[in-house]
């Protein structure tokens, strides 16, 4: 039996979707899915801090990280008690497959792994089948508010937008979670602005305030469920599907 510890919420999720969730020891507090079997599992504290004391207590064999949301001091002290850390950095959607061999390898459930592999490709083929050749459009994704924040084009986020033909602003950046300042020519360039519900949980009544705030039309901006967009692992293949309805949506209502 393997005792593993998963600081990336989207893989504890997969790891429990491949069968491994008697195995899984520990998760950080973010690691809420899937609900109603995850809560079993003791939390060792964030993403980018936890308690090494208990973590080092429940004796895991392997601990999973991520580049973008653990840090590399954190992997370094891990790295003194724990015999096997596995560093994760899916870059796009299609890394997916890449992450469920690699995890389904590592842990013995090769054929789980090739399986949703299988349904992974089904839903991506299924998606580029529907958007086809539509017009490309240019959307402004917002990850944060106080500062406005977004996401530069190398981000796993803007790669799945990128699937149903919706290009992120802007097209380069220094950063990858640039801060952004809303500008009336801004809001003329983008043909909408997407809302994420993650990090920061965007409400509609956050809309209301945008446009009255910056003057412009409701009917430019738009809830985006962040999961859908930006989790990796299992909820990937979720996500390919609700791409598909929301890129069908829009098309709908440009044609109204």
């Amino acid at each position: 039996m393997f005792r593993i510890a998963c600081l990336v919420p989207s893989i504890t999720e997969l790891l429990f979707d491949l069968g491994l969730g008697d195995q899984v020891v520990a998760r950080s507090h973010y690691c809420i899915r899937p609900a109603g079997r995850v809560e079993r599992v003791p939390s060792v504290g964030g993403t980018k801090k936890i308690k090494h004391r208990l973590l080092k207590e429940l004796q895991p064999t392997h601990v999973i990280l991520n580049i973008d949301e653990n840090t590399r001091p954190m992997a370094e002290q891990l790295a003194t008690y724990v015999p096997h850390l596995i560093v994760t950095h899916p870059l796009a959607p299609e890394d997916n497959l890449d992450l469920y061999r690699r995890i389904g390898n590592t842990f013995g459930r090769e054929a789980e792994a090739e399986a949703l592999c299988g349904r992974f490709e089904q839903k991506l083929t299924e998606l580029q089948a529907a958007v086809g050749d539509r017009p490309r459009r240019q959307v402004l994704y917002l990850i944060w508010r106080d500062p406005w924040m977004t996401v530069a084009r190398d981000t796993y986020m803007a790669r799945s937008l990128a699937l149903v033909r919706w290009d992120t602003w802007p097209e380069t950046a220094e950063q990858r979670y640039p801060v952004v300042a809303i500008t009336p020519e801004l809001l003329a360039t983008v043909d909408r602005v997407l809302f994420s519900s993650e990090p920061y949980r965007f409400r509609p009544e956050h809309l209301a305030e945008f446009a009255r705030d910056y003057g412009c039309p409701p009917d430019k901006l738009q809830l985006i469920d962040g999961e859908m967009t930006s989790w990796y692992g299992s909820r990937a293949v979720q996500g390919l599907e609700y791409l598909r309805r929301s890129a069908a949506e829009d098309a709908d209502q440009e044609l109204q």
